[in-house]
């Protein structure tokens, strides 16, 4: 069973119940997601010390992730991961916050000061009647914004009112919200690669055996919707191009000339060449783990 530990808690009003309308209010609420993140916290509280009510859920980490949240003056809550919906979820179920809005940055993202206002902006507004709003990131690397290898505009749901949002699937997570959505004009600065060219590939190590079984699900129960793969726009043209994807052939290629050329990712200079490359590792391990798990199932070695 997973238990919750509170830590230096401080006083705080109940959540909003779902439905309930979301009155004008001076400022946010912000939920931070840690494991073993010493290498980044630190910048990402000091970019949303705005708010006055900062919540960090961490998953136990081992690092000094705690104290530096503590030095913060954030309330540290500790929590058994288990999936990111479910983290996520008690996150904001579970855990009292000052605001109607919770602002949800990940740990090795940065809040600039044209986000910051739009964001306080919103919760100013008298009148809003969205639940969830949506914003852009810029992937960075090798000290630059990956503006065409990094599949920009990719947008995120990162500010909501709790009750409003449940999230679905364990990679690539989506967020399905109760009522109207809106998106923010301000970016977020995502340093994917802070902790490390290990830490990069021992997580996607383990996001691959989530890809290689939703590969092996989608090649037997989906259908390529060629409508929305031409046509359609947001998640719905994503999807769809990545069942296609599945049943292409050379994938790790195709990927790698997709990002590069198609997408412009020599644009991005040799950034960009280094990073379609590892997408194209990426795209290997899944194809290779999905040919393991074909033979595992038929009693074959690899």
């Amino acid at each position: 069973m997973n238990r919750q530990t509170s830590i230096d808690p401080a006083t705080a009003s109940p959540v909003q119940p779902a439905g309930a309308a979301g009155p004008a209010n001076d400022n946010v609420s912000v939920l931070i997601l840690t494991l073993n993140e010493e290498v980044n916290l630190a910048a990402c509280l000091a970019s949303v010390g705005w708010s006055d009510d900062i919540v960090v859920l961490d998953s136990f980490s081992q690092d000094r992730t705690v104290e530096i949240a503590k030095s913060f003056g954030a309330r540290v809550y500790q929590r058994h991961f288990d999936s990111e919906p479910a983290q996520r979820s008690h996150g904001l179920r579970e855990i009292a916050y000052k605001h109607p809005l919770v602002y949800l940055p990940d740990a090795d993202e940065i809040t600039p000061p044209a986000l910051r206002d739009e964001i306080l902006a919103v919760a100013r507004a008298p009148n809003r009647t969205e639940v969830a709003f949506h914003v852009r990131s810029r992937t960075m690397f090798m000290g630059r914004w990956l503006r065409w290898s990094g599949l920009y505009p990719t947008w995120f749901v990162r500010l909501v009112e709790p009750h409003r949002v449940r999230f679905e699937r364990e990679i690539n997570l989506r967020t399905v919200a109760d009522g109207p959505e809106g998106k923010l004009d301000g970016h977020l600065l995502h340093y994917t690669f802070n902790k490390g060219l290990n830490a990069w590939l021992e997580k996607h190590n383990r996001y691959s055996w989530h890809e290689a079984r939703e590969s092996l699900r989608s090649l037997e129960t989906e259908r390529v919707d060629w409508l929305a793969a031409l046509i359609g726009s947001g998640a719905a043209r994503r999807r769809a191009l990545k069942t296609l994807s599945f049943r292409l052939p050379c994938r790790p290629l195709l990927r790698f000339l997709y990002m590069y050329v198609l997408r412009g990712g020599f644009l991005d200079g040799r950034a960009g060449f280094v990073y379609c490359g590892l997408l194209m590792t990426y795209e290997t391990m899944i194809v290779t783990k999905m040919i393991e798990i074909r033979r595992r199932e038929r009693g074959l070695p690899l």
